[in-house]
């Protein structure tokens, strides 16, 4: 195997999956619009903002309406807070198509991305209009969504699926800040991180505190030895609290990884059957080869132009949702970050082949891993922070060797 294949590779090889996934998503709303329309759809990203807040909006309102507790959703939150989004962004690019651009579906290309421009900046500003005195006065719901960031409620627990639970019991302190006191014997294995889980009962319900091993002797550990906790807590704190320890793998596998990466397999495959197994998408790439043909056969082109809209809308409005549960800080909507995602996953669609559907998810992917490769493994010899370098270099170079995009294919013009 060698050094290369090590912990670092395939922690990153994971991280750069997970993103990838919402890069292909969101790249496949800008592919399928140009695939049919040969125009860029600016405001595609905005419509995934959109679609992140909307998440966040209906996850407070749900908590607060239904008296959850934002520390540990219901499993069935997370796919109404989906539908929702999907539904939300669905009619926004249902309105953008029908009011902005299909009046402009014959008018030179220029207007249209002009268009296309000022849609995106009203989106962005709309957006950041301060919430409702009625509704700022509840704390909870923000609609219009405002210009401050918010932290994203866990839909989804932070677990390692692949790590293993070595011994539970009750915890005593020891003789000094940061001690504690195991009430059975564990064994600990050599190059393994350790981590103590305990549960401290409130007025609120339990709640879970993570406490991190320093340096536990190697072997047999006897009960009642003295070990050391990060962060440190009074022992007094500690005693009598029950504890779970866990060893964590050197490769982790989070549950939100896998949740970001299944779904996002789910509706790549199921947009895939949709275009190239049904009559609908036998109608879209009719209306993708020509218009005026595919009118004169009987598609009903507007119809077809709007669902494509509204599905890749959906496609955004996922990533959208899965974006906050991995990343829980949402920024203001005309955030640069925002912007910056929105850039990635228009190169990802260009360095696959816009207008190729497979080529979107490849470019999505490939995206990712340049983007998470090259900032650790280049850091230590180029400089960090250099991660978004690495990805308009691609697409530079994409555009200078293979001008068509990965999977695109040349269109020659008339003259």
């Amino acid at each position: 195997m060698g050094t290369l294949f090590d912990a670092t590779f395939f922690d990153t090889m994971i991280a750069s999956v997970a993103v990838g996934s919402l890069y292909a998503l969101i790249a496949l709303g800008y592919t399928m619009v140009y695939g049919i329309l040969k125009f860029i759809n600016f405001a595609h990203s905005d419509v995934f903002v959109l679609g992140a807040w909307t998440a966040f909006t209906t996850t407070t309102a749900l908590i607060a309406w239904t008296g959850l507790s934002a520390a540990g959703a219901p499993w069935w939150l997370g796919p109404i807070v989906l539908g929702v989004a999907m539904v939300v962004c669905g009619v926004t690019a249902f309105c953008i198509e029908r009011f902005a651009y299909r009046p402009l579906r014959k008018a030179p290309r220029l207007n249209v991305l002009i268009t296309a421009i000022g849609v995106s900046l009203l989106l962005q500003n709309f957006n950041q209009l301060p919430p409702a005195p009625g509704l700022a006065r509840t704390a909870t719901v923000s609609f219009p969504f405002g210009p401050t960031p918010k932290t994203m409620p866990e839909l989804l627990p932070d677990v390692i699926l692949n790590e293993s639970i070595i011994a539970t019991g009750t915890l005593g302190g020891g003789e000094r800040r940061g001690q504690v006191l195991l009430d059975r014997a564990v064994t600990v294995l050599p190059g393994r991180t350790y981590r103590l889980d305990v549960t401290r009962q409130t007025e609120a319900g339990p709640v879970v505190a993570r406490f991190n091993l320093n340096n536990p002797p190697v072997g047999e550990v006897q009960a009642g030895t003295p070990l050391v906790t990060q962060p440190l807590r009074p022992p007094a704190e500690m005693q009598g609290l029950a504890y779970v320890l866990v060893q964590v793998p050197a490769v982790t596998i989070r549950l939100v990884d896998v949740a970001i990466v299944g779904t996002a397999a789910v509706l790549m495959v199921g947009l895939l059957w949709l275009v190239f197994r049904t009559r609908l998408g036998a109608a879209m790439r009719a209306v993708s080869f020509s218009i005026e043909n595919a009118a004169l056969m009987g598609v009903n082109v507007n119809f077809v132009i709007s669902f494509t809209f509204v599905l890749g809308a959906c496609l955004a409005a996922a990533a959208g949702f899965l974006y906050p549960i991995k990343y829980p800080s949402l920024q203001q909507p005309a955030s640069d970050v925002w912007v910056l995602l929105g850039l990635k996953a228009f190169v990802a669609a260009v360095v696959g082949g816009i207008g190729n559907i497979r080529g979107a998810v490849l470019g999505g992917f490939l995206i990712a891993f340049i983007e998470f490769f090259g900032e650790t493994y280049l850091s230590a010899t180029i400089g960090s922070g250099l991660q978004d370098i690495y990805v308009f270099t691609t697409l530079i170079l994409v555009l200078l060797l293979r001008p068509a995009g990965l999977l695109g294919t040349p269109v020659r013009e008339k003259v």
